[in-house]
């Protein structure tokens, strides 16, 4: 497969029309139309189902566009880094992160480096642990922040000053909201939004599934980002469990935000892929990263 011709396949698949997609492309409707049927008979089996009014992906075409999307993001990162000089940093360095105040860090480094590298672009992509890690592996991410026990054998890895809190978000008129600290029991009876990622990934266990497994709680809803599921918990739908500080509670805010006294502090690392050279600008960040985290203030004292 030519990088050629997988873009003329997503082009194919984003356009759901081959003549609109050879006119984005910039070539004749018969040209783009052999390059497919080359293409379906090279992987040996049918891509796209051809219809009066344009195509649609099979299931083959569906996981080919999955793949592709990766290869040419791959190839395009992969470019851009073998032009950038090796005197300074140049480029893109992704990083893939729950939400979680961790990334102030990641912050931290990029307000300094918009001034020392001006040439050098973060990009963030929102994820859980298992999108993270699967981006990293994959060459998509160059680095991701993960929570819980120390990386897998397969990453380096780089410790972050900052232990996320477990806790309760609520209504900042809730009769619980002037406690200082929450058990899970107190939790029985209410009804709770708790976050849709798997409940015991490796060394984060979210602390609502263990009460979950034994009943007592209703599960009204479960979110991937905490800002929707605040504004179920404004609307009075239920509490959510969750992070410290990733939505803003307290005095001139809508919500509270009581800690979990029986629900442990989690770790927060950066990870990439052990043995993997890293490019100029992700060498660059990296040291940046290590020059952060040893100033050691970001909410060491958790």
């Amino acid at each position: 497969m030519e990088l050629r011709t997988l873009r003329s396949f997503l082009s194919v698949a984003r356009e759901g029309n081959v003549t609109r997609a050879a006119r984005s492309l910039h070539i004749t409707q018969p040209a783009l139309s052999r390059q497919l049927a080359d293409l379906e008979r090279e992987l040996g089996c049918e891509l796209l189902v051809r219809e009066s009014r344009g195509v649609t992906l099979t299931d083959a075409g569906m996981l080919l566009r999955k793949r592709a999307e990766e290869i040419v993001s791959l190839a395009d990162r992969t470019e851009l880094e073998m032009r950038a000089p090796t005197a300074e940093a140049e480029g893109d360095v992704w990083v893939g992160c729950g939400e979680s105040r961790a990334l102030e860090v990641v912050a931290r480094a990029a307000a300094q480096l918009s001034t020392e590298q001006p040439k050098l672009h973060l990009r963030l992509h929102s994820g859980n642990r298992d999108d993270v890690t699967e981006r990293v592996d994959k060459g998509l991410l160059d680095f991701g922040i993960v929570f819980g026990d120390e990386p897998e054998a397969r990453y380096e890895w780089l410790r972050l000053p900052w232990m996320d809190r477990w806790g309760v978000l609520m209504r900042s008129d809730d009769p619980l909201a002037a406690r200082e600290g929450l058990t899970l029991d107190d939790l029985h009876g209410r009804r709770v939004i708790a976050s849709s990622q798997s409940s015991r990934q490796e060394g984060v266990e979210e602390p609502s599934a263990s009460f979950l497994d034994r009943g007592g709680i209703d599960l009204v809803a479960t979110y991937t980002l905490l800002f929707n599921a605040s504004l179920l918990v404004e609307q009075g739908l239920g509490v959510a469990v969750c992070f410290e500080g990733v939505v803003r509670s307290g005095k001139g805010t809508p919500f509270a935000f009581v800690p979990l006294v029986d629900a442990p502090g989690v770790a927060s690392y950066l990870i990439w892929k052990r043995y993997l050279p890293l490019s100029r600008a992700c060498d660059v960040f990296l040291h940046t990263m290590r020059a952060c985290c040893a100033e050691g203030d970001l909410a060491a004292g958790r």
